[in-house]
């Protein structure tokens, strides 16, 4: 029988530091020793000498071959050299191999080793896991340090090989530990001198191979003899480890098919199924769980389990409440031993003949996670292979800790995105405090305290987009559906006393109809409520009782209910009409600014805030301390106002274009406030939003608040009126500036007829002049391309 002699598939062209050469001198040289008369009578000394005797007939087995051909041609007698490193009583259970070092060549096996390989088939290469040339040459360079210049380093790493067993359908791993005991390593005359300062060198180039070929050049050292490699079956532990890194990772959607291929492993059941599930257990005492996510083999389309329905009495103080594992190993037997209930024939459903349910409870939140492994035959899971899962359970918890965790965080995004958001420009500052807060914290400082966010010497812009009339129309629309309701009901109590002559109905009619007069007059506050509040203690009692007359009343009631709102129980209709535009009218000129504003950051970082309500107002603070990353300059606050402008009139166009599509015709008046004195603005902790900080710059508020109802001066008009833009300022060199931009615009026909005005005084606040410039609208189909901010740049 010929040696069998395994290679690694590359190492034909393995360019090494070492020559190497298979010599067994050290081996030799221990026999040699038992051979001394000391040793007469030791138990080794006759098998020495009569070892001695044969290696001495083949000089190559001591001087070393590099020719591995020779292997076999000394099959016999290598096989005798080895033979006590290879005990027969150990051989079916040490997976052991005699091997060339760097090469992965070995040429004696085990029979464990022998079998396991003869298992992975016939396609199988003897390949090492991550092999790397250059790092295996950089390797053997640290084993020459060591060796020859007595300087350590350490670049041990462990080498894995993945080995098939087509017995049982699975790909096991296997770690590999090396004994170098029999092997010298001597340099050639050609090998350079290594230095204390190549030394140096090297260690700051691990990437660069050039240099590590420099300082020891391929085979520029001998080496001679063999090593012993062992191979540990790692299969467990590297099943662990994929899953912790599948959980880590979770690259994509196929996490659950991941983990479900780890355990088939892990059990060695090739049909194992995997799922979860996750419950808020909040309500547990009331016998309920919500099932928030799910990808379960057990349950169905539940999102809520009444616990007792579903599980039995030992589950669900097992799983819910001391949140152990558990494990089924007949699922007929348990189906027996419960009755039937839910849980346990949805398993015999699915042909589920044994099952582990592992709980795991989050630190974070109220959520149980329950794990599902689950396999088709009875008692394959069982008490006994669920304790392998010790090692595992550990890595669910952490995952799912973090995953909760996670989750909270992206609750709390969501919550800060949608409900208190930060703005971009502003938020590093934010940050810093909060980092700076607990560094004092971990400084074990007692006077810590979060520190005031505040932004000093900014210059403001503020404008709205009001919709006009928004009182009267709001107010007409109520006219008008209390008037139908009022008309409804006086025409359903006509026509019952038609049926039953009753003086009520007669009473009743006449307040109603002193309602609906009350109400055509025009509606005074409270009188909505009166109204509903008298036709549902008064009429509404009646209408139950003229129900029951006959069936044409009948009718008559319920197309009256019919016209009434579900929730609100009123005639809903003018209202909802007039809500509806004021909504979708809201939403797209929001969406309109939100998307501009995205564009406008880009001339430079400033706090950027909108509002709804009848229409849209918005402020805008520009200067060097909102942001840390550009330079602050003028220039960019005339950009800035330029740009309001534009989109200003932009704005405007939607509006118009938008009232046809509206069920309600709404119109726009624009305001744009000019400020030019730099001011503070602070971040209010119990109010959660940025305020002008200081005495004198809550002037800039009070015109704000003010300034729409503002009129023009010596008349009764308004100053904001739909159709025109109005720049409300107090210094003229603003109203030069805005001036030039209205110059601009009205040569690109946006903009007509320009007006100078002088503003009426407002409370506590005199002096103020306005610009009102005339909007020339574009119809969608043909308006014109808006300006891009590089011509605006460009403009000024």
């Amino acid at each position: 029988m010929k040696m069998t002699i395994r290679s690694f598939h590359d190492n034909v062209d393995l360019e090494l530091p070492l020559h190497i050469n298979i010599s067994f001198k050290k081996v030799y040289d221990l026999f040699k020793k038992y051979t001394d008369n000391q040793y007469e009578t030791h138990p080794f000394h006759v098998a020495a000498k009569n070892m001695v005797e044969e290696i001495d007939k083949v000089p190559e087995l001591i001087e070393g071959f590099s020719d591995f051909s020779l292997l076999q041609k000394y099959e016999d007698i290598i096989n005798l050299v080895l033979d006590p490193l290879f005990p027969e009583i150990l051989t079916t259970n040490e997976i052991k191999a005699a091997t060339v070092p760097f090469s992965f060549t070995c040429f004696k096996f085990t029979e464990r080793f022998e079998n396991i390989l003869n298992n992975a088939g016939e396609d199988y290469e003897f390949v090492v896991r991550n092999f790397e040339q250059d790092a295996m040459y950089i390797y053997a360079c640290t084993l020459i340090l060591s060796s020859i210049y007595n300087y350590h380093v350490d670049l041990k790493r462990p080498f894995y090989f993945d080995i098939p067993d087509k017995t049982i359908d699975l790909i096991k791993h296997y770690r590999v530990a090396f004994n170098g005991d029999f092997m010298d390593i001597t340099p050639t005359k050609n090998a350079p001198k290594i230095t204390e300062d190549d030394i140096k060198l090297l260690l700051d180039n691990f990437d660069n191979i050039d240099i590590w070929r420099e300082k020891f050049p391929p085979n520029s050292y001998i080496f001679k003899g063999f090593g012993i490699m062992n191979l540990f079956d790692v299969t467990a532990d590297e099943t662990i480890t994929s899953i912790r890194d599948n959980l880590v990772r979770r690259e994509d959607d196929s996490l659950t098919k991941k983990i479900r291929d780890n355990l088939r492993d892990f059990f060695l059941i090739k049909d194992l199924k995997v799922g979860y599930s996750v419950f808020d257990i909040s309500n547990i005492t009331d016998g309920k769980v919500k099932v928030k996510r799910s990808e379960s083999i057990m349950l169905e389309q539940e999102t809520l389990i009444t616990c007792e329905k579903y599980f039995c009495d030992h589950l669900i103080s097992k799983i819910f409440r001391e949140t152990e594992s558990i494990v089924i190993s007949d699922v007929s037997k348990y189906k027996d031993s419960t009755g039937g209930n839910r849980f346990s024939n949805i398993l015999k459903n699915k042909d589920i003949g044994s099952i582990i349910l592992i709980p795991i409870k989050t630190d974070m939140s109220k959520d149980l996670v329950l794990l599902e492994m689950a396999s088709p035959r009875p008692y394959e899971l069982n008490s006994v292979n669920k304790q392998k899962l010790r090692d595992i359970i550990p890595v669910f918890e952490a995952a799912a800790e973090r995953n909760s965790e996670e989750y909270l965080n992206i609750l709390e995004a969501t919550i800060q995105e949608y409900y208190t958001s930060i703005h971009p420009s502003v938020k590093w500052r934010f940050y810093e405090a909060a980092e700076n807060y607990q560094n004092a914290l971990l400084d074990k400082d007692e006077d810590a305290k979060i520190e005031k966010i505040a932004f000093k010497d900014v210059y403001p812009l503020y404008g709205q987009l009001d919709i006009k009339g928004s009182s009267l129309a709001r107010n007409t629309a109520i006219k008008d559906d209390l008037t139908k309701q009022l008309s409804s009901a006086i025409n359903v109590l006509k026509e019952a006393c038609k049926k039953e002559k009753l003086p009520i109905y007669d009473e009743l009619m006449y307040r109603v109809q002193e309602y609906l007069i009350e109400v055509e007059q025009g509606i005074k506050a409270g009188d909505e409520v009166a109204i509903l509040d008298f036709l549902k203690r008064e009429i509404y009692p009646v209408f139950s009782h003229i129900k029951e007359i006959n069936d044409e009343l009948t009718q008559l009631v319920d197309k009256y209910l019919g016209q009434l709102d579900n929730d609100l129980q009123v005639v809903y209709e003018k209202r909802k009409d007039y809500e509806l535009s004021v909504t979708k009218l809201n939403d797209k000129l929001t969406k309109f600014i939100d998307k501009k504003q995205e564009e406008a950051q880009k001339i430079f970082p400033h706090y950027f805030e909108r509002y709804k309500t009848d229409g849209v107002e918005y402020n805008m603070y520009i200067g060097q301390s909102i942001t840390n990353e550009k330079k602050y300059d003028s220039l960019y606050l005339y950009n800035l106002r330029l740009w309001q402008l534009q989109t200003t009139y932009e704005m405007e166009n939607v509006a118009y274009n938008l009232r046809e599509k509206l069920p309600h015709d709404l119109r726009v008046a624009s305001l744009i406030l000019v400020h030019s004195n730099p001011l503070a603005i602070e971040f209010r902790m119990d109010e959660k939003q940025f305020d002008v900080d200081g005495a004198y710059n809550i002037r800039y508020e009070i015109i704000k608040k003010r300034i729409d109802k503002a009129h023009i001066k010596g008349t009764t008009e308004r100053l904001t009126i739909p159709g025109k833009i109005a720049i409300v300022y107090s210094q003229d060199k603003d109203a030069n500036e805005y001036l030039k931009y209205i110059k601009y615009l009205q040569s690109r026909n946006y903009l007509g007829k320009v007006e100078l005005l002088e503003l009426e005084d407002l409370q506590g606040v005199s002096g103020l002049k306005a610009i009102r410039v005339e909007v020339i609208y574009n119809n969608e189909e043909n308006s014109k391309s808006t300006l891009s901010i590089d011509e605006l740049i460009k403009k000024l």
